[in-house]
């Protein structure tokens, strides 16, 4: 089954697309869409998932939650505003692929200051375009999100059978631990503050409190909002120790976000929440941190068919009836069955039910699935940065 016109395989093997068609998403069962390439001229192996938004594809794609993921975009044009060197959530990004309905390469924006074709060549991302991206998101509602290969080729030539083994050798994010590949590799402090509409970021000068915050893939509006609540930063790699993270004398500690299997990082991790759960700190733990968390706390994960990954889930907080419309990226969820007498579920998906936040009864611990922090999305969420300060701050008493 494919998308886009394919002619007769060459006698070596190859098969030769359309005189436009230079690039291809081939899936582990051989399903295949053809499309136009941009980005980097290379190949890219991973898990294929769809994200909703319709704004933000800088801060989506600059996401280290994304490492090991092939990104396909439901809003149809992608790259109207272009790139520039705010809107970016970690130097690096780790993203394997980018799959759009429309590549937009002539951007309109002030701000713009590159293409983002010339920004994923810049990072090694290969790009598809011109597929029909809906019927791609079909088929990861219906049977989950597959592995798949992105290919270029400015002849369109490919070897279908082979790049299909080459998706199916993939071995998926099951049991991957991808938070130390894109953690920090020493401690580092952060003092940048959010972006003002034509006056860019701000400085924290007079923190009043102390964060260490634990590097699982932090994306940068975590750390920003936290300067913004008055925090002194200092960031930690994500295989530091309690007694490495305790040494910076905090009066609270998160757990950042991240991609991978939170059981196969909770192996080094879950030992040093346990620790930092026995001080008796204040802690809160967002999306991986928030897996970890419950994971620590005697709970269970679970892989999930197609992930919660967009900028528009409603989200409803069960102690306060209140409805949030969120940020959402991940692949696993914590099990609330699986949740011990003494912690709390907090927040549930109206999209799916499943659990989104909880807290421990009588403890300043407290986690969300989701991201508060946006970049992009709606900042319905901002609140938790000022529960968490609020928590920190009777440090200070």
């Amino acid at each position: 089954m494919t998308d886009g016109l394919r002619s007769p395989a060459s006698p070596k093997g190859a098969e030769i697309l359309g005189s436009r068609k230079t690039a291809v998403l081939v899936l582990a069962d051989g399903t295949s869409f053809e499309g136009i390439a941009f980005g980097a001229d290379t190949a890219a192996v991973g898990e294929v998932c769809f994200n909703t938004a319709m704004t933000g594809y800088q801060e989506i794609l600059a996401d280290p939650s994304y490492a090991g993921q092939i990104v396909a975009f439901t809003f149809p044009h992608i790259g109207i505003v272009g790139t520039n060197e705010e809107d970016i959530e970690s130097t690096t990004p780790s993203v394997r692929g980018v799959i759009v309905r429309a590549h937009a390469d002539r951007p309109s924006n002030y701000r713009a200051l590159a293409t983002l074709d010339r920004w994923l060549k810049r990072h090694n991302i290969p790009g598809l375009a011109g597929i029909d991206t809906r019927k791609l998101t079909a088929r990861i509602r219906e049977s989950g999100m597959p592995h798949g290969v992105i290919a270029q080729d400015s002849g369109g030539r490919f070897d279908i059978a082979a790049l299909t083994a080459q998706a199916k050798a993939f071995p998926g994010l099951e049991g991957l631990d991808l938070a130390k590949e894109v953690s920090c590799r020493q401690m580092f402090t952060w003092d940048e503050t959010p972006w003002r509409w034509n006056e860019g970021f701000g400085r924290q000068a007079n923190p009043s409190w102390r964060a260490v915050v634990v590097d699982y893939g932090v994306k940068r509006n975590i750390l920003r909002l936290l300067a913004g609540s008055g925090a002194e930063i200092v960031v930690v790699p994500a295989q530091s120790t309690a007694e490495a993270v305790m040494r910076h004398k905090p009066h609270g500690v998160l757990l950042s976000n991240g991609p991978g299997d939170p059981a196969a990082t909770g192996e080094y991790a879950i030992p040093m929440i346990r620790a930092l759960i026995d001080t008796k700190i204040p802690v809160f733990g967002i999306c991986l941190g928030h897996q970890m968390l419950g994971l620590a706390l005697g709970g269970n994960t679970r892989k999930m068919s197609q992930g919660h990954h967009g900028a528009n889930h409603p989200v409803k907080d069960l102690e306060t009836g209140k409805v949030e419309i969120v940020s959402m990226n991940h692949g696993f969820t914590v099990d609330r069955d699986s949740l011990p007498k003494g912690v709390k579920e907090t927040h549930v998906s109206l999209f799916d039910g499943t659990n989104c936040g909880l807290r421990v009864e009588g403890r300043q611990i407290f986690s969300v699935q989701y991201h508060p922090e946006a970049s992009p999305g709606p900042m319905d969420s901002h609140y938790l940065f000022d529960r968490f300060s609020s928590a920190a701050k009777t440090q200070l008493r």
